[in-house]
């Protein structure tokens, strides 16, 4: 992926398609920009491409050591390197570092530490962006809702379509935080993607998201019902409030 945005580039370097989608999956959910290489010449090319905010490199790859990768890549820049492989012993970790590594997790990696050590780098060396990319991206119950980029997306990490009106209502709901959300202020939230919005185009609204979402049943447990009063989300949200 090329395009250009707001959100940090990852550069995802592993020769192992199922690890590699995995990962990819992962910190595309957490509203990472991903570009993906299987081996040193794509990864190569990758950087002069487009250069990456972040790099996940496996040392163990097809046509090359990882680390004259590593120590390419330092001698001209100071993109963040967090070297990602089955070698665990100190030796590897001390080398790696000392070759331009700024982190070292063996495999199979924890997605979410790995994601975690991620954020941290990234927050050191590209403050403004991580700033942007967190300021939009909030995630609740297993799900990620990107309101600068308008997306939604499961708990596997796929897109799900969701219309304007959808949209709207649902960012609405977790910008309160799990506070009860009147019809009106639904209303009001949704009034530029219908004529003449109601009562019933709220509900509608309600019940397409919850179909969407997996959350229908007798006992919803992401938007759930305030008689009287309106709607709520159900889960809690992580990221800026």
């Amino acid at each position: 992926m090329t395009e250009s945005v707001e959100a940090p580039l990852v550069l995802i370097v592993e020769d192992e398609p199922a690890t590699r989608a995995l990962l990819a999956g992962y910190f595309h959910q957490a509203g990472f920009m991903i570009a993906e290489a299987a081996n040193g010449k794509q990864t190569r090319e990758a950087i002069v491409r487009q250069p990456p905010d972040l790099v996940l490199l496996d040392i163990e790859l097809p046509d090359e050591d990882g680390f004259s990768i590593a120590r390419d890549i330092r001698e001209i820049s100071n993109v963040g390197i967090i070297i990602v492989t089955r070698r665990a012993n100190e030796d590897d970790r001390v080398f790696g570092l000392e070759t331009g590594g700024d982190d070292y997790v063996t495999k199979p990696p924890n997605p979410r530490e790995l994601l975690a050590r991620a954020r941290n780098l990234l927050r050191r060396t590209h403050p403004s962006k991580m700033r942007r990319a967190e300021g939009t991206v909030r995630r609740f119950g297993g799900w990620t809702i990107d309101l600068a980029r308008r997306r939604l997306i499961d708990t596997q990490g796929v897109e799900v379509r969701v219309t304007r009106g959808e949209f709207e209502l649902l960012a609405l709901l977790v910008r309160s935080g799990g506070r009860v959300v009147t019809r009106d202020q639904l209303i009001d939230a949704v009034s530029g993607t219908d004529r003449n919005p109601s009562d019933r185009t709220i509900d509608v609204l309600v019940s397409r998201l919850r179909r969407k979402m997996n959350d229908g049943g007798a006992q919803p447990r992401l938007i759930l019902t305030e008689k009287g009063l309106g709607y709520r989300l159900g889960a809690d949200v992580t990221g800026p409030s």
